[in-house]
């Protein structure tokens, strides 16, 4: 049976465009109210800024044989789910089929400060992934088929973002893979490492620059670990 993709090229920009109009929205709300966060993180603060792309999710999960699922995109209690080396974790979506979770997904996102952000999005992918997975060999969720958990990260599209990055290491050299590589070149190639190394059923990325808050521009960074892989993993 083919796999139904409900136009989700346009849908995705869609998203895109809600994405930033966001953003802005959260960030003149806060100056008109006098409260001012450092940097960006007003926009961040305000709330859920990738809601599009849970939209997408949804109806994507519906349209290819899902459609009794019972899917979770609300709510700090129904979207979490237990640990290993924490007691908890909140997802994005959740997917059940009766008490069988079929997926968990996380979506992330950064605009500007990419060198800090982009470590602590790394090590929030890997260590959220691993707790997840301790959890389930222990048999937090009982004894089902491993889970599908996807991982989307919308960066900006910026010249801070696709520009080089030179890093030093004292004692050992940097992975060949890393030396000159800008943060967008950085998480496409974490998303490649979190798929092979199984972490994630799949991960991806897209680039977005702020002008899309006017026509949903996006690129996918690398096709193979597309939005449209990452639907087809989902079902």
């Amino acid at each position: 049976m083919a796999l139904d993709l409900i136009n989700y090229q346009d849908k995705a920009a869609k998203a895109v465009k809600m994405f930033w109009k966001s953003r802005n929205q959260a960030q003149t709300k806060q100056t008109a109210q006098g409260k001012v966060d450092a940097g960006n993180r007003g926009a961040v603060t305000a709330g859920k800024n990738m809601d599009g792309f849970i939209t997408l999710l949804v109806e994507l999960t519906k349209a290819n044989g899902l459609k009794k699922a019972k899917i979770i995109t609300d709510g700090r209690t129904p979207l979490t789910l237990p640990g290993f080396f924490r007691p908890t974790k909140m997802w994005d979506m959740l997917v059940f089929n009766d008490d069988r979770l079929i997926a968990a997904i996380e979506l992330k996102s950064q605009v500007g400060s990419f060198g800090n952000n982009y470590n602590n999005r790394t090590e929030e992918a890997i260590g959220t992934a691993h707790d997840l997975w301790t959890a389930y060999r222990e048999g937090s969720f009982g004894e089902v088929p491993r889970p599908f958990v996807g991982w989307l990260m919308l960066v900006e599209d910026a010249a801070g973002s696709r520009s080089p990055v030179t890093d030093r290491s004292l004692h050992f050299p940097i992975r060949e893979e890393f030396q000159g590589a800008s943060y967008v070149e950085r998480y496409n190639l974490l998303c490649k490492k979190l798929v092979q190394e199984q972490l994630y059923t799949t991960a991806s990325v897209i680039a977005s620059p702020q002008t899309a808050v006017r026509n949903g521009a996006y690129s996918e960074v690398l096709s193979r670990f597309s939005v449209n892989v990452s639907i087809d993993s989902l079902n």
